[in-house]
């Protein structure tokens, strides 16, 4: 029989937090009968909703099966019996939640960005630190197939000397006029709110870069509000105060130079949403959410620039595709797994709240790049994990 886990989520009302962490992930796990441990043990995740919308609360838990909510978050850090602290609701009100929590004694386990400053996210670190509780901030994009494919190759040595990786990741996000609703919360583009794509997604990038190929140790941004007024959930137009996109360079340790854009003003015309292409002196690859294809030095085509004729090349052909190999889970529910094997196990999770400190760090700095058109040197702020 397994043995039951309690786990206080709050912000499933929202989209990231219901569809990716309590539906796939918390309620998947269920599915499949808990985490299996080392032990040969089971442990099921018990969730309790929590929120400030009893309507939105009663919904969810009556299409899932009546599961546990509840209005007071009090009440329920209070319960001993709930081990764990899950926050993926705003941004701007995680400092406070967690170290709620921490004083609890509960485990804790968020969604990045971990908090809105640097100085924050380290203040909740050292905190869960201090009462040795297990801490985690969600890395989704190191459990996703192409960049496990990605990483693969890494280690392996595949590239030879890695010299530079550029980055393409975005789409267009409707303005929310001509009757088509935007894809993303209006509270993105606001500023006052914690919107901006660079909070959002250098924290990303921080990790996919620390962890896959190596650390970051500078970087220059150009930020901008590509488009100045949208409609929100109400239909009613607004200002946009926050970044819409964002031109970051990184150096990373060892001299590799990596380029990305972040947009929600692109159209796409790419496999897929976000792109990677990896250049390296043996070889190169560009990965994707899910694929993976790589170009060998011996199969590198020797194109010469000759623009009156047509290109006598199809570059694409010579590109062979990376195998899985195994089978990949959903990434936020792979996530999920680990953390609670941590805690059951009592063991080391490398992905804990230092990890989610140098994602805002990098966010915070690339702001600072971008008013101050400079660049802003990465200084450490724990010991950056080897790369796996």
């Amino acid at each position: 029989m397994a043995e039951r886990i309690g786990i206080i989520m709050n912000g499933v009302t929202g989209r990231m937090g219901l569809n990716q962490h309590l539906v796939r992930s918390i309620l998947q796990l269920r599915a499949e009968g808990g985490v299996l441990l080392s032990d040969g043990r089971r442990l099921m995740p018990d969730p309790i909703l929590v929120g400030r919308n009893p309507q939105k609360l009663e919904a969810i838990s009556r299409q899932h099966g009546g599961l546990r909510w509840s209005t007071d978050l009090d009440a329920c850090l209070a319960n001993p019996e709930d081990a764990i602290y899950f926050d993926s609701g705003l941004t701007g009100m995680r400092e406070t939640g967690v170290l709620r929590a921490i004083e609890h004694g509960k485990h804790v386990y968020c969604e990045k960005p971990l908090s809105t400053t640097a100085d924050s996210a380290a203040r909740l670190a050292a905190a869960a630190d201090a009462a040795e509780v297990r801490h985690g901030v969600v890395q989704d994009k190191l459990f996703l197939p192409g960049i496990r494919k990605l990483r693969r190759l890494v280690n392996s040595g595949y590239f030879g000397r890695i010299l530079s990786i550029r980055g393409e990741f975005g789409y267009w996000v409707f303005e929310g006029d001509w009757g088509l609703p935007a894809q993303r919360p209006s509270w993105n583009y606001r500023k006052e709110e914690d919107g901006g794509i660079i909070l959002d997604m250098f924290a990303h990038w921080r990790y996919v870069l620390d962890h896959t190929f190596a650390p970051v140790e500078a970087v220059s941004c150009l930020g901008a509000t590509h488009i100045p007024t949208r409609v929100d959930e109400a239909g009613k137009t607004y200002d946009c105060t926050a970044d819409d996109a964002a031109y970051g360079t990184f150096l990373l340790k060892g001299g590799i130079i990596a380029q990305f854009n972040s947009s929600w003003t692109t159209r796409v015309y790419r496999d897929e949403l976000l792109t990677i292409h990896v250049d390296g002196t043996e070889a190169s690859a560009i990965a994707g959410l899910r694929e993976c294809r790589v170009q060998h030095r011996v199969n590198t085509p020797r194109p010469v620039w000759n623009p009156d004729i047509a290109n006598p090349i199809s570059f694409r052909d010579s590109w062979t595709d990376v195998p899985d190999n195994m089978e990949f889970g959903n990434a936020f529910k792979v996530q999920w797994e680990m953390y609670l094997k941590a805690v059951a196990e009592g063991k080391p999770f490398p992905h804990d709240f230092w990890d989610g400190a140098r994602g805002v760090q990098l966010a915070e700095l690339a702001l600072q790049s971008w008013e101050e058109k400079r660049w802003m040197q990465v200084p450490p702020i724990a010991p950056i994990k080897a790369a796996h």
